[in-house]
Formats: structure tokens, C-alpha cells, sequence
């Protein structure tokens, strides 16, 4: 992790909301939405960017950072990504071992040799890539369990849906019956704009 850190690579870390542009003129403008705890202040900030040869910048922090987290921003070329680290050979361990393990983020134990906790990887797997399970329902017959339609984005519609089956489709979509734990009724008639849930079952109609 730390040899990942040093090209560029966070794991499972969140990008920091700090607003930073550079200006021609006018110094360093420092705007804070809460109390800065750790260490990152204007004269902070404008030592620093003298390393970069910037005397003027806007600068908007909406969250607690470090000065660390500011040089990412600063940079621009980090990359943020989620990580799992499963520890096989489970069967080897005692329950205290299991217990400790138990409680580090982003440690999922298993038993290669024995297929133990497998669901529960492949749980955490879905939950850390966001990745979303939705099911296509042709009209007139059983929704398809066995091959869903797999979303990666945050909040997905039903427009990245069809875009997901076929880029053209979108433009015969017409409206949407949906099955699931993002609509109140079932099943409910949907647009495109309908913000779509994990195992979500979706049956499109198209325009006459």
C-alpha cells in the first residue's frame, strides 16, 4: 500500500473536496467551510505553493484535511481506488485470530481450500466496486435472474441502463416498468431519469 501511495494511488480513501484554481493575479484567496484541525491553514498553503512557483490560487476547503491531501489536489494525478485484502488459509486460524481479523477494514478471511465465507467476498466485492445487479424482465415472461445487467455508476438510471444493453436504445425508450426497492408501488411505471436499486427488475417499452 505504501509503494502504491508513492506513484499516485489511495486506496480506499475518498478524494478531498477542495476547490483549488490558479489565478494570473490577486494572491491567495483561502476559504474554509468548517475548522481545520490538522494543520492546514493560508500561510500553510502559501508556503507550499511558492514550492510550485503559484503566487495566486482560490482555494475552498468543504471538509477537515491535511497538507498531504492538499499537494494530491495541488498535483491533480492521484487516483483513488477501492481495495480488498483477503487473507486465505482461514482453517489455520484460531476464533481469537478470526476475531481481530474480523475487525480491520477491508479484510475479508477465507478458506480457498474449503470454499469458506466465498459469499461473503463476493458481498464485499459488489459493495466495493459499486457495482449493481439489475435484472431485464422481456414482456410476458420471467425476469432473468441468470444474467444481470451490471451497473458500476453512483445513483444509476434507467437511462444508463439501456445505455448499458445498447447505445440506440435510449432513443426508442418510451417509458419503464420496474420491480424493486426503488419504487413504492409493483410494479411502477418509470422514466429515465428513475434512479435505479441493487437487483432492480426493469422491463422496457418502447415507442410506438
Amino acid at each position: 500500500e505504501h509503494e502504491l501511495a508513492g506513484f499516485g494511488i489511495r486506496l480506499n480513501a475518498t478524494p478531498p473536496d477542495i476547490t483549488f484554481r490558479r489565478k494570473n493575479g490577486g494572491g491567495i484567496n483561502f476559504q474554509t467551510s468548517i475548522t481545520q484541525t490538522k494543520g492546514l491553514d493560508r500561510d500553510v498553503c502559501t508556503r507550499l505553493l511558492k514550492e510550485y512557483r503559484i503566487s495566486s490560487a482560490d482555494i475552498f476547503l468543504r471538509g477537515d484535511y491535511d497538507i498531504d491531501q492538499f499537494i494530491d489536489v495541488v498535483n491533480g494525478d492521484c487516483k483513488y481506488m477501492p481495495a480488498l485484502y483477503v487473507m486465505n488459509k482461514i482453517d489455520q486460524l484460531t476464533i481469537e485470530e478470526l476475531d481481530i481479523i474480523d475487525q480491520m477494514p477491508y479484510h475479508v478471511p477465507i478458506s480457498g481450500y474449503h470454499r469458506w465465507n466465498m459469499d461473503d467476498l463476493m458481498e464485499e466485492i459488489w459493495d466495493s466496486l459499486k457495482m449493481m445487479r439489475i435484472y431485464t424482465k422481456p414482456k410476458g415472461q420471467i425476469p432473468d435472474y441468470d444474467e444481470p445487467v451490471v451497473l458500476h455508476a453512483v445513483k444509476p438510471t434507467v437511462e444508463d441502463f439501456c445505455n448499458r444493453l445498447h447505445r440506440g436504445l435510449i432513443k426508442q425508450f418510451h417509458y419503464a416498468w420496474v420491480w424493486g426497492s426503488s419504487v413504492k408501488h409493483q410494479p411502477q411505471r418509470v422514466g429515465k431519469q428513475h434512479i435505479l436499486h441493487d437487483e432492480d427488475v426493469v422491463q422496457l417499452v418502447k415507442k410506438n
